[in-house]
């Protein structure tokens, strides 16, 4: 399988020209589902649709794709599995929208699609934010994400760890100005990266990490760090 970690989504040519790379041909001949589950437990989870109409900061949805559908993860438990399994089968790339790194999770351990990802080595995983981290081990957002899950919820058992498709960690975000992402220092990496077992790398909104197979590679036209595990 093939991963295009980002911070901010497809933000600069460097990383539009990683995705192309990835996919094999142009955005224009490729399929693409869109996963906007990540941002239900935010009061503004509304503001998904501005992702799907490409009015947010972060490019995704509307860099030009063949075809474009929905993958809504919190649906796909009550549906049969034939009606939107070939469909994923069928997709050049999976876009997984920012939010909540742990109700995310959840809903792809209970719909079912984190099972499935391992076995398909042509889908290319697009991750914004959110939907980059919960691909790694680790959960660097944990004691946020905790306080929008309802009281006794289950989905907080284990999550501080994510779900280990690649394995190295990450921060996002790094340095941004906006006020809500205030912790997001590269000091602040740093200390939390010392806690872990594997790689961390910090990326800020013009940075992304490639993986194809055993290939780890970083693009970017602006800051990012690679923190190695403390021995």
């Amino acid at each position: 399988m093939k991963f295009l970690l980002t911070s901010s989504g497809i933000s600069n040519p460097s990383i539009h020209e990683a995705l192309v790379g990835l996919l094999g041909k142009p955005i224009a001949e490729s399929s693409a589902l869109f996963v906007p589950t990540g941002m239900h437990p935010f009061p503004d989870g509304g503001r998904v649709i501005e992702a799907i109409r490409g009015t947010t900061s972060s490019p995704l949805c509307d860099l030009g794709w063949k075809s474009l559908a929905l993958l809504e993860l919190t649906a796909l438990p009550s549906v049969k599995r034939e009606n939107w399994v070939p469909t994923l089968e069928e997709a050049d790339a999976l876009l997984v929208w920012g939010g909540n790194v742990m109700y995310l999770r959840y809903w792809m351990r209970q719909s079912g699609l984190a099972e499935l990802l391992p076995t398909l080595p042509n889908l290319v995983y697009v991750g914004v934010s959110a939907g980059s981290i919960v691909t790694t081990p680790f959960n660097c957002d944990v004691e946020s994400n905790r306080q929008f899950a309802p009281d006794g919820s289950e989905m907080t058992q284990g999550s501080e760890t994510a779900l280990g498709l690649v394995d190295f960690t990450m921060w996002v975000h790094v340095d941004n100005p906006n006020p809500i992402f205030e912790d997001h220092t590269m000091a602040n990496v740093a200390a939390w990266a010392r806690g872990v077992p594997v790689p961390t790398y910090a990326i800020d909104d013009q940075t992304a990490i490639a993986v194809d197979g055993t290939t780890v590679d970083v693009v970017s036209e602006g800051n990012w760090q690679l923190f190695s595990p403390k021995a």
